[in-house]
């Protein structure tokens, strides 16, 4: 990881198949990966500065063309011309109409009453599903990407079925973890109804119910409650041992016993070196707030 003057930064979470995994980038050296099963140790120190990731585009980096320095709380690790640079060419922001591509329209569950439909590129193979911490999901269809964008919209007016919502709300609704049964029940009845909807497009290829469940993924189920949040800010120590991994969310146990969460989104761009695997965590923490109904103004994801 290097000090600050080595550049080794850290860009985020991402996950694969294999699972999740922190990504390292580093001015002359190649990117670099660093699994987070359960039980690995991850402690770390912050650098003087938070400073933008840049872009990363059909799997290719391009670095911020100022180094921009960014908020250390802020979720985007972003600053603003990069992230107009992302929005311009991305299928999340709607600003592409001719991706070749077959893509995937999904229902997914995050907690009773809390299922969104969206789409993503069916060569991904459900890390979409992963990145955004679903614990189940299912493939409604596949087809071209405008017919995809008109069954999200169809299923959206139709069935009450936002395409987004305040990612607190997910947070406080994974634990405890909801039981399998109740979530494959739910999927089912939703798909049941989106299928026999009209104004699917006929290029869409509809699917047959199976639902996926992300709990080998994600080890959520003996996640004990009360994790506090980190705020992360410049020369502060975080320790502990990986016991689960959700979406951006890293849940550990701090070697002082406390049970923490670091949010990834938060981590990217920071400078980090190692600490020591019994270090005192000495960032802030914040209680986990269990929203009523979050506020519109609170970040999406």
């Amino acid at each position: 990881m290097g000090a600050e003057s080595g550049l080794w930064q850290c860009a985020g979470l991402r996950w694969s198949a294999q699972g999740p995994a922190l990504v390292w980038r580093h001015p002359v050296q190649e990117e670099r990966l660093s699994a987070l099963p359960p039980g690995r140790t991850l402690a770390f120190t912050t650098g003087e500065r938070r400073r933008c990731v840049g872009v990363r585009r059909s799997g290719r980096h391009t670095p911020c063309p100022v180094g921009a320095e960014v908020p250390g709380g802020a979720v985007s690790a972003q600053c603003g011309q990069c992230a107009r640079l992302d929005r311009s060419h991305s299928v999340a922001a709607d600003t592409i109409a001719d991706d070749p591509r077959p893509y995937d329209v999904y229902l997914a569950w995050f907690a009773p009453g809390l299922a969104k439909v969206g789409i993503t590129a069916a060569e991904r193979e459900g890390v979409r599903l992963l990145e955004q911490a679903a614990l189940s999901y299912a493939l409604l269809g596949r087809g071209p990407l405008m017919a995809a964008r008109r069954a999200e919209a169809v299923l959206g007016a139709a069935l009450a079925v936002p395409d987004r919502f305040p990612y607190a709300a997910k947070r406080a609704a994974r634990v405890p973890l909801p039981p399998r049964e109740r979530r494959a029940a739910e999927l089912a009845a939703l798909h049941e109804r989106a299928r026999g909807l009209t104004g699917l497009p006929e290029s869409l290829t509809i699917r047959t119910y199976l639902p996926v469940h992300h709990d080998e993924a994600f080890h959520l189920e003996g996640i004990r409650p009360g994790h506090a949040l980190v705020e992360l800010a410049a020369g502060r120590t975080v320790a502990g041992r990986v016991t689960a991994v959700a979406g951006p969310d890293v849940y550990l146990d701090a070697a002082d016993g406390r049970p923490l969460l670091v949010d990834a989104r938060q981590l990217a761009g920071w400078p980090l070196a190692a600490a020591a695997p019994d270090a005192p965590t000495t960032a802030r923490t914040t209680a986990i707030r269990i929203p009523d109904q979050a506020p519109a103004t609170e970040p999406l994801f």
